[in-house]
């Protein structure tokens, strides 16, 4: 194996652990307010696209099988926190959106979250390196989802 394609792989240990690890403490601070992690991962998901998103979208986006999603959404919209309406461009597919109760808890836990992150971050790394971090992921980001077709937000975004 050459020294990059090792250093490659070093990286993304790297990269890997450090998420893992620092997750784990995000959910083990009890920072959720009843929700899960999985799920404010979808509210928050949702509260960047204001007309909402089909379920194939939020798939894209999560790290979750397709099933998975379903269930998480069919549980957020029992407990009243998004609702599913009509696609204005396919009568057939449904977008899934924030309801008000959902929005405040996305706002709420997002406060919370922000402050554990601040907290993970800043306290470990200086802001030269939290730039530099940033950049490298950013870089890592588009180099690996240029095949990603843009979703429908993005679609209309650019219109």
């Amino acid at each position: 194996m050459s020294g990059s394609a090792r250093l490659a792989l070093e990286a993304w240990e790297s990269l890997f652990r450090a998420q893992v690890v620092i997750s784990r403490r995000f959910a083990e601070d009890g920072e959720w307010a009843g929700c899960s992690p999985r799920e404010y991962d979808v509210l928050y998901t949702l509260s960047k696209a204001p007309h909402g998103l089909r379920m194939t979208e939020i798939h894209q986006q999560m790290m979750l099988t397709q099933s998975g999603v379903s269930r998480l959404v069919a549980r957020l919209q029992e407990h009243g926190l998004v609702e599913r309406r009509p696609d204005p461009q396919d009568a057939r597919a449904q977008r899934i959106v924030l309801t008000e109760p959902g929005r405040e808890l996305q706002r709420e836990v997002g406060r919370r979250h922000a402050r554990q992150v601040i907290r993970a971050m800043a306290g470990a790394l200086e802001p030269g390196q939290l730039r530099t971090l940033r950049d490298l992921c950013a870089d890592l980001v588009a180099a690996n989802d240029a095949e990603r077709p843009p979703s429908s937000e993005e679609k209309e975004e650019k219109d």
